[in-house]
């Protein structure tokens, strides 16, 4: 016998219907949202359920609490992360950063060369080093609107970059893959592969995020004309900054 399709919890229902009035525009960018006392009588369930349902839209990346307030739209406008068009080389030939394909906002970077490490076993296998030799790596972390929105290190072969400006703070205009390109090493493919993970604790630290808040996951690979991967990128991306867009032909 055929089951109809499952009811959705009443938390997740007012959820769903918050949403909705938010798409439509009912709730604008730092409007304050509906409290537990007026959600809980108006869907005759108790404060907890309500709270439950604000919550659901926090973790969401849709609303933010404020001690003492309540819960508000979240203002912050989500990255449009153009995954394609960003890593044009015609950009870092220009002298021009990735990130200033994907947003106009001012971008905030942390960076930290991280020097020689020896990097995780499958990135060493990507980047074809032998069991126990060092990769290069340096870091970063970007902060849109005071928020940290991505996580990031990178990992290069060390004989590859030794004395460039990869290994100094500051990359120069057009960044790693400029500099790899005057190495005669230019990326000309890259492979992304994308999975969504609830954060470590580190990503929790690093991108201010609660537990319970999914993060994106990208690791890419560049690879040159004759397919040496030069780069290895793992990025931890807040899920609710980013909407990753891919611009491809059939």
């Amino acid at each position: 016998m055929s089951r109809g399709p499952r009811k959705q919890p009443k938390y997740r229902q007012i959820a769903d219907a918050l949403r909705a009035a938010i798409d439509a525009g009912e709730y604008r960018p730092g409007d304050r949202l509906p409290g537990e006392n007026p959600l809980s009588a108006k869907y005759g369930v108790a404060a907890m359920t309500a709270r439950q349902a604000l919550n659901a839209l926090k973790n969401e990346g849709l609303a933010e609490s404020r001690k003492g307030a309540g819960f508000f739209v979240r203002s912050f406008t989500p990255i449009r992360s153009r995954r394609v068009a960003r890593l044009s080389r015609e950009r870092w030939r220009a002298g021009q950063s990735v990130f200033e394909a994907d947003d106009n906002r001012a971008l905030t970077t942390d960076s930290q060369v991280l020097g020689d490490v020896i990097p995780p076993a499958p990135i060493a296998r990507v980047l074809q080093l032998p069991e126990g030799e060092m990769a290069f790596a340096r870091s970063r972390r970007h902060i849109v609107e005071g928020r940290p929105v991505l996580l990031s290190t990178s990992y290069l072969p060390r004989d590859l970059v030794a004395g460039t400006a990869i290994t100094q703070a500051d990359t120069g205009a057009g960044g790693i893959y400029a500099r790899l390109t005057e190495q005669g090493a230019e990326p000309v493919h890259f492979r992304e592969e994308v999975a969504i993970r609830m954060p470590s604790a580190d990503d929790s630290a690093g991108l201010n995020l609660p537990s319970d808040t999914p993060v994106i996951k990208i690791c890419r690979t560049a690879f040159t004309a004759d397919g040496q991967a030069v780069e290895v990128n793992e990025m931890t991306l807040d899920s609710a900054a980013y909407v990753l867009e891919y611009d491809f032909d059939a």
